[in-house]
């Protein structure tokens, strides 16, 4: 089965499959933290790091290491060094193109691109990824800046920043407790419920281009905020899903080139969870 993020697209870290997770091994006694039964894909031969010590010991690897396993500060420092970025296109896009949106929107449009291009890559390109999160950076930036200047809206890109932090640390606290537990049907209804809501706003675009107006209304008044909220509990969920990609990397011993991917996916769901708390927010506010 294969997991995403909330644009449907990002590869994850499994080496020759579709599948975002890691497969557990099934050995009397061994690991049991992925729901989905298989074998290691980095058990053999590409990563002879993830052999367990029996195996090491009875047969030494025959092939040398191309790069040491994945470890918790390599996420850490690849998801700081890409939302970086994108601080750093937030700031270019708030300060000189606030009233040029039509150029931010192309700068958004392209990292999009960016995005679908590094998702149906099969190995993680630090310049694709660092470019799409400059340009996402840009483009809400900008956004950002022209919802500020709002009168009625005044610091609602500051609270949807706080909003996005406090979400992002009660899903790690709810993941390390065990509280959220990623299983096969946790994935299933997430994936569904995602393409669901991907599948309206879709449809609600259509109509607001075509029809004029709001749409069906998705984006204001009580069902607005209805859907702003679903919006973020997605999002939420996703960020789950990241984290036990990022466990299961570790776990499995995925090379440390992968970390690139599960900084890539993390700031993907946490573009996603802003930008539906921006829009929350400005519901609630009254615009």
């Amino acid at each position: 089965m294969r997991s995403s993020n909330p644009v449907f697209s990002r590869r994850g870290f499994s080496r020759d499959t579709g599948y975002a997770g890691f497969n557990a091994p099934q050995q009397a006694g061994g690991p049991t933290a992925n729901p989905y039964a298989g074998t290691n894909p980095y058990a053999q031969g590409g990563n002879p790091y993830a052999q367990d010590k029996q195996s090491v010991t009875q047969a030494p690897p025959q092939y040398a290491p191309q790069s040491r396993p994945m470890t918790m500060d390599d996420v850490v420092a690849r998801t700081g060094m890409t939302l970086g970025t994108v601080v750093a296109g937030a700031t270019v896009g708030w300060l000189f193109l606030t009233e040029n949106l039509g150029f931010a929107i192309g700068a958004g449009l392209v990292a999009m691109v960016l995005a679908l291009v590094q998702s149906f890559k099969r190995k993680p390109s630090p310049a694709l990824i660092l470019a799409y999160a400059a340009l996402e950076g840009v483009f809400l930036g900008a956004l950002s800046g022209f919802i500020n200047d709002v009168p009625k809206l005044n610091g609602a890109p500051m609270q949807a920043v706080l909003g996005t932090m406090a979400v992002f640390v009660a899903m790690l606290v709810a993941y390390k407790t065990r509280i959220v537990r990623v299983t096969a049907r946790f994935t299933r209804f997430v994936m569904i419920a995602a393409m669901g809501f991907v599948l309206l706003s879709l449809v609600n675009l259509m109509f607001m281009v075509f029809g004029g107006g709001d749409g069906l209304g998705f984006r204001s008044g009580g069902l607005g905020i209805v859907f702003g909220i679903v919006g973020v509990v997605l999002g939420a969920l996703f960020l789950a899903l990241d984290f036990k990609q990022v466990e299961d990397g570790i776990a499995y011993g995925a090379p440390r080139e992968e970390s690139w991917l599960a900084a890539f996916g993390l700031t993907m769901t946490l573009v996603w969870i802003y930008m539906e708390m921006l829009r929350l927010i400005s519901i609630l506010r009254g615009d």
